[in-house]
């Protein structure tokens, strides 16, 4: 599975999908409201969405595996498979219809976010993640959004109510390095937030510029 690249679905619209992935407190958030917010001033409707959905966030069994050390009660293929089906109904009942309508579709984290948590804890050998992730969307640009984990940490302590969040420190240095794998070999946009804001931000208004204009045949010097 490691050396697999994902064969993931275009989506043939008039819209764009947009996804950011990263670790806690990499910063995307950030980025995504910033991007959000200067779309909607240049006109373009804008769905800002997220996997898992609030759904499958709120559950028993999604609570009890990532607020807690022990993981005893549950198996983590079973979680995962969950996880699966909430981002497919996700994709059928919002994002495709935003896209097929025309709209900008921002999510914050997408399947790859899925693909990293199941490397990162060890299901390396495992094939049904890729069978399904076949009937997932390409998106049409992936950003990576890449900090040092220690960095990451403190941005997340610094958060009132998740300053004492339970983080599996080991956990969080194997997803950093599986999220770059991952962006590596499936076209992903890796970009640090150790720069400057405006300019990573700068960065992704290129890339995304650059990918419209290459979807509706538009030849620009220079890009």
């Amino acid at each position: 599975m490691r050396k697999d690249k994902l064969h993931l679905r275009p989506h043939k619209t008039e819209g764009m999908l947009i996804t950011f992935c990263g670790l806690d407190g990499c910063g995307k958030t950030t980025m995504i409201q910033r991007l959000a917010n200067h779309l909607q001033v240049q006109g373009k409707p804008v769905l800002v969405t997220r996997q898992p959905t609030s759904f499958m966030r709120e559950s028993e069994v999604f609570r009890t595996y990532m607020d807690q050390s022990d993981h005893s009660s549950y198996d983590y293929r079973c979680l995962s498979l969950m996880a699966a089906g909430d981002r497919i109904q996700h994709i059928h009942r919002e994002i495709l219809p935003a896209l097929q309508a025309g709209h900008c579709v921002i999510s914050d984290r997408y399947l790859y976010s899925w693909i990293a948590n199941l490397r990162a804890r060890g299901y390396l050998r495992d094939r049904w993640p890729l069978e399904i992730a076949s009937y997932m969307l390409r998106p049409d640009c992936a950003f990576f959004i890449d900090v040092p984990v220690l960095t990451a940490v403190k941005r997340v302590r610094s958060r009132t109510e998740e300053r004492d969040r339970y983080i599996d420190m080991e956990l969080q240095y194997k997803l950093r390095q599986q999220y770059r794998n991952i962006a590596r070999k499936n076209k992903g946009i890796l970009l640090s937030s150790l720069e400057r804001e405006d300019d990573v931000f700068t960065e992704i208004l290129q890339y995304i510029e650059r990918h419209r204009w290459m979807k509706h045949g538009i030849a620009k010097a220079g890009i």
